[in-house]
């Protein structure tokens, strides 16, 4: 499998800091990833109509591509909102060092 079906970034948005350190740190302790950045935003989006802004917290999650459908369950089933934001983004390339770091991270 080549580089860029093997790993991937996968995005999603939370509330708050507290919310999104608490689901960091799960999807890591299942081993869905090897890593979760947390950075602070604003987002704009259209809501049943309306249009909405509202701070909110983007985790970054570093994984392998084949964890996705168990991170994304993962993610359903302990995210406040209705439709989360759930978006794999691969890795089309990256350093060998990091990369084999993700798959020890990850269990395989």
């Amino acid at each position: 499998m080549g580089v860029q079906k093997k790993y991937a970034v996968v995005m999603t948005t939370v509330a708050n800091e507290e919310t999104a350190g608490e689901l960091a740190r799960n999807i890591l302790a299942r081993k869905l990833a090897a890593c979760v950045q947390v950075q602070g935003i604003r987002s704009y989006y259209k809501w049943k109509g309306e249009t909405c802004s509202e701070p909110e917290c983007l985790l970054l999650i570093k994984t392998r591509a084949a964890l996705f459908a168990k991170l994304e369950a993962f993610i359903r089933a302990n995210h406040a909102h209705e439709t989360p934001e759930i978006v794999q983004l691969p890795i089309n390339n990256g350093s060998a060092a990091y990369l084999r770091w993700i798959d020890m991270a990850t269990g395989e």
